[in-house]
């Protein structure tokens, strides 16, 4: 029997989700599992400003539009675990990332890129630092505030890179640290860049990306640490005029994972599609948390997470918020979650959140759904002379390639399929 959570919300088109092998749109909730949670709220509020607290009149702790933001530590409280953006983080897994002086050394950078690339060392007074975001939350002012030089990759205005640019991140301890990272696409550039987190960590990152007018960047974010590893990354992107993003998150490596995408619109015309994929192993904990805020008109967002756990005590966290402000007009979005649960222990939270401020709009929808294998279509493959082990295999392979193929290298395609096989290799023992 298949089990399965599914919740969503269309406004002014009919936006639903279509149907996934192994999952249906009916069934009972998985357990254990919070179901999913969903507003359509006209609150007020507004993008991140130059000051210590994000503008608007939304209510505290429920909308994005009234989050505090502020670059110092001291604006914000001790973590309790019962706000809203913690009260499904571990705190005592966190590695003092929230807590503590973050004065360990920072994983290294290495930067491959073709050489119209810049590349650049710098320190915390850089102009260019800070013009993305502000942060959001306590661990990301505190890398903040800890952090003591940063790395800045620029693709010049008007190149169309063939190469990916690749930005190795190796860690070398679990001294907790700071981290920061800033990518620019300048006007009408395009180009691929791949962060690649590796070796041994506890680091809190913020990643800022900013797209000028026209740009067209894809940023893939491969998570793929030790297993003791503590990792919880705010990236920020600003997205200007007529600019398209292509946002990819992929987690399997680490104990705790949190990752934090933002994107805003600087400009109307601009697109962001945010995509992840993420498998969680027995006691691992994989947390994101994207936030789509549409502050321009005629702006297209597109969100589409997937994620696969197994073994005991495996638990992923997938939190989609999307604002669209009063201002917004001509806004199309959507955004969908889906998990897949290969064996008993497992915990998956799906929480789709959607704000909408005016009904002038193309449309505005979201979608979560959470299931096991449906045992009928196992059994049609075996029925076919395919053996479960394989049939369970190709499931799970099909409904993880559509993350995979958004990439469009086929280098880390080939890479993560491969990434994938190991993790299924360890489902069959």
């Amino acid at each position: 029997m298949t089990e399965m959570t599914e919740q969503k919300t269309a406004q002014n088109t009919g936006i639903g989700a279509p149907a996934i092998p192994g999952l249906t749109e009916e069934g009972e909730s998985l357990t254990p599992l919070e179901p999913a949670e969903q507003t359509l709220s006209p609150l007020g509020g507004a993008a991140a400003k130059s000051h210590s607290h994000g503008g608007g009149y939304g209510i505290p702790d429920s909308s994005r539009a009234g989050r505090l933001t502020s670059y110092r530590l001291e604006d914000f409280p001790a973590v309790k675990g019962t706000e809203e953006e913690w009260r499904f983080t571990p705190l005592k897994r966190l590695g003092g990332l929230h807590t503590a002086a973050l004065d360990g050394a920072a994983p290294a950078v290495a930067v491959e890129a073709p050489e119209q690339v810049r590349v650049e060392t710098v320190g915390r007074d850089d102009a260019r630092i800070g013009t993305a975001g502000i942060p959001e939350d306590r661990v990301s002012a505190n890398a903040w505030a800890h952090f003591a030089e940063a790395t800045v990759v620029t693709v010049p205005a008007g190149a169309e890179l063939d190469e990916r640019v690749l930005v190795t991140l190796t860690g070398a301890g679990l001294a907790a640290a700071a981290q920061h990272l800033v990518v620019v696409a300048e006007k009408g550039a395009r180009a691929v860049v791949v962060l690649n987190h590796v070796g041994q960590a506890v680091v809190s990152e913020n990643v800022e990306i900013v797209l000028e007018d026209g740009a067209d960047l894809t940023v893939v974010t491969l998570q793929e640490w030790s297993d003791d590893s503590v990792h919880a990354s705010s990236q920020q992107v600003k997205i200007g005029r007529d600019a398209h993003l292509k946002h990819l998150v992929v987690s399997l490596g680490g104990s705790l994972v949190r990752m934090t995408p933002t994107a805003r619109f600087g400009a109307p015309g601009g697109e962001a599609e945010l995509y992840g994929l993420y498998f969680a192993d027995a006691g691992q904990h994989l947390e994101h948390r994207t936030f789509v805020d549409h502050g321009q008109p005629n702006c297209v967002s597109n969100v589409l997470y997937k994620g696969a756990l197994q073994g005991k005590d495996a638990r992923t966290v997938w939190i989609g918020d999307v604002l669209i402000q009063k201002q917004a007009e001509g806004t199309d979005s959507y955004e969908k979650n889906q998990n897949l649960v290969l064996t008993d222990g497992c915990r998956a939270d799906s929480v789709p959140n959607l704000e909408i401020e005016t009904g002038l709009i193309e449309g505005a929808g979201h979608a979560s759904a959470t299931g096991r294998f449906d045992d009928e279509h196992l059994f049609y493959l075996m029925a076919r002379g395919i053996p479960e082990a394989v049939a369970r295999r190709l499931v799970v392979r099909g409904f993880l390639n559509e993350i995979i193929q958004k990439i469009g290298v086929p280098a880390i395609e080939e890479h993560l399929t491969e990434a994938v096989e190991r993790e299924l290799d360890a489902s069959d023992n």
